[in-house]
């Protein structure tokens, strides 16, 4: 069911102009992207203290010459990301199924068929808004994600739009546990970002992340647990600009610990390893510019 815009008449022009840039093709929104890369990175350095602050920390193993590469390297995708981001407001079903490719589709539809809801552990590696869409798109089954809602209306509803336009579902933090309550035993799969910095009240779980001790949310494990459903890792691949590759990969069944695991918080943990790996083998498309360790 397709959602109705709720916003002010007074933002319409400004959706209406959002929306036609968000129609453009990639290529001539990848010059926009060139332009907020030069700005960003040359001009106005934004967030580029916490970008370079957060590299060394997780990094400290490699000079201050290796570190502004990434930096530089970081900027160049970020503006690529943010302008894939407003193209998801007028990007086409086909478009999507071309630019972003599940290596192993199966690993996630066998349990959805077999009338398994499954969770799936997400984070801000790559292009992580397309993921849901792309989802959504490829399987036939309901595909839901947890979200923040974010406090300005405009933007809020434009977030809305582009998540969900292409058939996925959106629920909110808050509302998590009711709509699993409702929803037990429907076969679907639904999506949450776990590498996000916990609320201070929620601070249950630290472990060894990129060198740095870190709390990680344990919000994924409680529901694991709580309704015996499989978690699956999204690792999600930059192949060229635009296009990306996700593979799936088990970290429990639902009925079983992770293999080998035997600390607290074993699912998350292996999570966090797992986020690590990604995160070392595609320095810069990880979003630096967030204070993941204050």
């Amino acid at each position: 069911m397709k959602r109705s815009i709720k916003i002010p008449a007074l933002y319409y022009p400004l959706w209406l102009l959002i929306k036609g840039i968000a129609a453009l093709p990639l290529p001539i929104l990848y010059k926009l992207a060139d332009f907020l890369f030069w700005l960003m990175y040359y001009r106005l350095g934004y967030q580029k203290e916490v970008v370079i602050h957060n590299l060394r920390m997780a990094f400290a193993e490699k000079n201050e010459d290796e570190l502004e590469v990434i930096a530089k390297e970081f900027y160049r995708q970020f503006a690529d990301i943010m302008v894939e981001i407003l193209h998801l407001g007028g990007m086409s079903r086909s478009e999507m199924l071309r630019r972003v490719i599940f290596t192993n589709p199966e690993c996630l539809s066998d349990y959805v068929k077999a009338g398994t809801p499954v969770l799936i552990m997400g984070s801000h590696v790559a292009n992580w808004e397309w993921s849901l869409s792309a989802a959504a798109v490829t399987f036939n089954f309901p595909v839901e994600g947890v979200y923040k809602p974010l406090n300005n209306l405009f933007f809020e509803e434009f977030i809305l739009h582009t998540r969900s336009r292409l058939g996925a579902h959106l629920i909110k933090m808050k509302d998590t546990l009711r709509e699993f309550i409702a929803k037990k035993n429907v076969p679907r799969v639904v999506a949450l970002l776990s590498d996000q910095v916990p609320l201070h009240s929620n601070f249950n779980f630290w472990t060894q992340f990129m060198y740095q001790n870190t709390p990680f949310y344990i919000g994924a494990e409680k529901l694991s647990l709580r309704f015996g459903y499989p978690v699956l890792f999204l690792d999600l691949k930059r192949t060229s600009r635009g296009n990306y590759e996700i593979t799936f990969e088990q970290i429990t069944d639902g009925k079983t610990n992770p293999d080998g695991v035997t600390e607290d918080y074993p699912i998350t943990l292996v999570f966090a390893q797992k986020l690590e790996a990604a995160i070392r083998r595609a320095p810069a498309d990880y979003l630096w510019t967030h204070k993941r360790w204050k």
